[in-house]
């Protein structure tokens, strides 16, 4: 094992699927799922990666007046069948750090597939129902989720002299070492980015499915009913506001203005009730 790799503890599993969570994605999609499914799931750490060699450690990010270290920890509870890894996103060693992610998978998991996750921000309006777009390493991995209604049609390529996302290079990684992995992007409307209880609804319900996870989500649901009230009552106070959202819906374009004031406004509302 790697040095920068720390092993807790030896999990039992048996031929697990991994989901890979990535912090500081659209709305946090990812995070979310992720710490959902370790809290119901009563996950603890059995493993992590130290951070010395792929982030800079001579500052921290300080978000919403808390200190933010990177952390990479490796997750696993009472079921053998799934392991969670969340992690912030590296900044330097793409290719060492995700061998090591898949070290760990190999060696010390016997992981059978992958699952890593991301939001994308959306020109949609709320009402819009969630879907998920399928990224895939391979044909088999594509035929094997036909049934859960994913969206395939997603044709991306890296833009000339840009680097690939980090889950596209997860998914090569993966495939080098013939393990089967799937990005699942969720568009988000662009207003929604402070939290999108829909679209964390719309992939633990995959994960519910595909991994036979036999969860209800009455809490969920209830924060998508709270925060469609919020709305429409931020609505009903602003004609503006509610002529905008009826844009999108119709599937308009919004100017920059409406689109600023918009995020603002939406933002400003779910604020207050969060608190």
């Amino acid at each position: 094992m790697s040095e920068p790799v720390k092993l807790y503890r030896q999990p039992e599993l048996d031929h697990p699927a991994l989901i890979v969570s990535w912090t500081s994605d659209t709305a946090g999609l990812s995070e979310r799922v992720s710490g959902y499914l370790n809290r119901r799931l009563n996950h603890d750490a059995f493993c992590e990666i130290e951070p010395d060699e792929f982030f800079p450690l001579e500052g921290v990010a300080i978000e919403n007046d808390i200190v933010q270290f990177p952390d990479c920890r490796f997750f696993a509870g009472s079921r053998k069948d799934i392991v969670i890894f969340e992690s912030t996103p590296p900044r330097f060693e793409w290719y060492r750090f995700l061998n090591l992610v898949l070290d760990v998978a190999r060696d010390q998991c016997n992981v059978r597939e992958l699952y890593a996750i991301g939001g994308m921000a959306s020109l949609a309006a709320h009402t819009t129902p969630r879907e998920i777009l399928g990224n895939f390493n391979s044909a088999e991995m594509k035929d094997s989720l036909a049934g859960y209604n994913l969206n395939t049609a997603l044709d991306y390529e890296t833009p000339p002299g840009q680097r690939p996302t980090l889950n596209s290079f997860l998914l090569w990684t993966a495939q080098r070492r013939n393990l089967p992995a799937t990005t699942l992007w969720v568009p988000i409307p662009f207003y929604m980015t402070g939290g999108d209880p829909r679209a964390q609804l719309r992939v633990l319900d995959f994960f519910n499915r595909r991994l036979n996870l036999c969860l209800e989500f009455d809490d969920l649901d209830e924060e998508v009913r709270q925060q469609d009230k919020v709305i429409a009552e931020a609505r009903q106070r602003s004609p503006e506001l509610d002529e905008s959202i009826k844009k999108l819906e119709s599937g308009e374009n919004l100017s920059t203005e409406e689109s600023e004031h918009l995020a603002e406004e939406i933002e400003k509302s779910l604020r207050v009730k969060r608190k």
